[in-house]
């Protein structure tokens, strides 16, 4: 029965991640499934989670040989629009304001009524019978919803400032005296980065996250003296590169990875306005290019894309004060633009550099960190594996997103931001103790997870985890049950680790 219930649930969910392909018929007689057992045959009968239609491809590469600035290479809307795409599954489950951006009516069996009947001028005009039915319909419909308990209403972008779930205000001496021990350590004459990583374990204040990153990334020397020279000529390599290898990206070589950046660039954080704007999806389009021409051992993967917003998002906020998800990347002055998509590039590679093998071919380091994470969890909470056996559902299902996006999609942006303050403090932060992260983080809902029966609503939960809410409180705790389960379970994945 299990096995039923997996194969109809795939059928039925063609968006969701990890969905099987439609498998080439086979004899009648022959009714049992033969499971992949190797990685290439899973990521041959797997799609990506974020996969859409492509009709957007045509024409891409005519466009861009048009143009002759990488700002002007593609035409969009100015004002960001942002893409819903529905399944029938979630279509009872979003707010009216989803559906459409209408005004509210006051009288909602009328407008129904008027809707499905439409004016008189030149259309057909339902009887009166018929409207009667509607409008009884409509009734019944509208007594139901209103005999429904009051849900809360969820926001649909989580906003990216430093701030508590619950909206509690911080504790101002504690975070002022914090704030002051940083600039104190920013401003020696030799920062000392191991007492800088001490402070930044438990996170780093919005004020000095934006050069303490570049620090702790390896992007910036310690010398204080040193730092300028080093952020003017890194910044002019950058844009080297661009002079040196962008216009390439319409060779007969290169085009199918540019058409791949191209394809899940607007993907990335898209309910967030910042990332819709024409100006930013350039820029990432050309960080992406660029670091994929220079690391052709693995070049472009899905997945990389995620991996530059967070540091986006903290280099732009060193000149902006408001949240920075609605502001206009165009109202900066254009040496301050070009300066944050080279520090981005720069620290996305250092990050990088830590976990390519994730990303070279068959992505070795990721299938690494799924065993390990299994071992882990079937020591750290033997019910909960055991359950995972039981259902059918295996760690790679899931798990694979996991370690590829290091849990960008299962957070809001601000708890990602937050998550690598730690991990960028942290010795190999982003390979290492994520595994430990991502056990916390599975564990954290072992009650949700045992009380789901069945493949199809224990995989759902698992790829529909509900954090929208989660802040720096939800995090800090995650990160310090990461820290016990790393000390007490330090051996489970040795033999694992690269």
């Amino acid at each position: 029965m299990a096995t039923d219930n997996r194969i109809h649930f795939w059928r039925r969910n063609p968006k969701v991640p990890g969905r099987l392909k439609d498998a080439p018929k086979v004899n009648s007689l022959n009714t049992k499934s033969k499971k992949p057992s190797t990685f290439h045959e899973f990521a041959r009968s797997t799609n990506d989670a974020w996969d859409i239609d492509d009709e957007e491809d045509d024409g891409i590469f005519s466009l861009k040989q048009l143009s002759s600035s990488p700002v002007q290479s593609r035409s969009m809307p100015q004002t960001p629009c942002l893409k819903i795409i529905k399944t029938p599954e979630d279509t009872e489950a979003l707010p009216p304001s989803l559906d459409r951006q209408e005004p509210i009516s006051t009288n909602p069996i009328q407008d129904r009524l008027d809707m499905e009947s439409g004016p008189a001028n030149g259309r057909v005009v339902k009887s009166s019978s018929e409207a009667q039915l509607n409008v009884n319909a409509a009734r019944n419909t509208l007594q139901k919803q209103q005999s429904l308990p009051v849900r809360p209403v969820i926001p649909l972008v989580a906003r990216i400032s430093d701030q508590n779930a619950s909206g509690a205000p911080p504790m101002m001496v504690r975070e002022k005296t914090r704030l002051d021990k940083f600039k104190q350590l920013l401003a020696s004459p030799n920062t000392d980065l191991e007492e800088l990583r001490k402070h930044s374990w438990s996170g780093i204040p919005r004020e000095v996250r934006p050069v303490t990153w570049r620090l702790l990334s390896g992007y910036l020397p310690a010398n204080r003296e040193r730092r300028e020279l080093v952020l003017q000529r890194k910044r002019e390599e950058y844009f080297g590169f661009i002079e040196q290898y962008y216009h390439s990206r319409t060779d007969e070589n290169h085009r199918d990875t540019y058409r791949q950046i191209h394809i899940d660039i607007p993907r990335t954080n898209p309910l967030i306005p910042l990332f819709q704007q024409p100006l930013v999806q350039e820029v990432f389009e050309r960080i992406l290019f660029i670091w994929a021409i220079r690391h052709p051992a693995s070049g472009y993967v899905q997945g990389i894309n995620d991996l530059v917003t967070p540091f986006f998002v903290v280099f732009l906020s060193e000149f902006v004060e408001e949240d920075v998800e609605n502001f206009e990347m165009a109202s900066l002055p254009l040496d301050t633009q070009r300066n944050i998509e080279a520090d981005s590039f720069w620290c996305m590679s250092k990050l990088l550099d830590g976990i390519q093998d994730n990303y070279t071919f068959a992505q070795p380091g990721i299938q690494n960190k799924v065993k390990a994470l299994e071992e882990l969890v079937s020591r750290i909470d033997e019910d909960v594996h055991l359950h995972f056996l039981k259902c059918e559902v295996e760690y790679l299902q899931f798990a694979f997103r996991w370690m590829n996006n290091l849990l960008m999609r299962e957070l809001p942006l601000r708890c990602t931001i937050r998550l690598w303050d730690t991990y960028q403090a942290e010795s190999e932060g982003f390979s290492h103790f994520h595994l430990y992260v991502c056990s916390a983080f599975l564990i954290k809902w072992r009650k949700e997870i045992l009380s789901m029966v069945d493949f199809q609503s224990l995989l759902m939960l698992l790829q529909n985890l509900p954090t929208i809410h989660w802040g720096n409180e939800e995090v800090g705790l995650l990160l310090a049950e990461a820290y016990r389960l790393k000390y007490m379970f330090a051996d489970a994945p040795s033999h694992y680790k690269r």
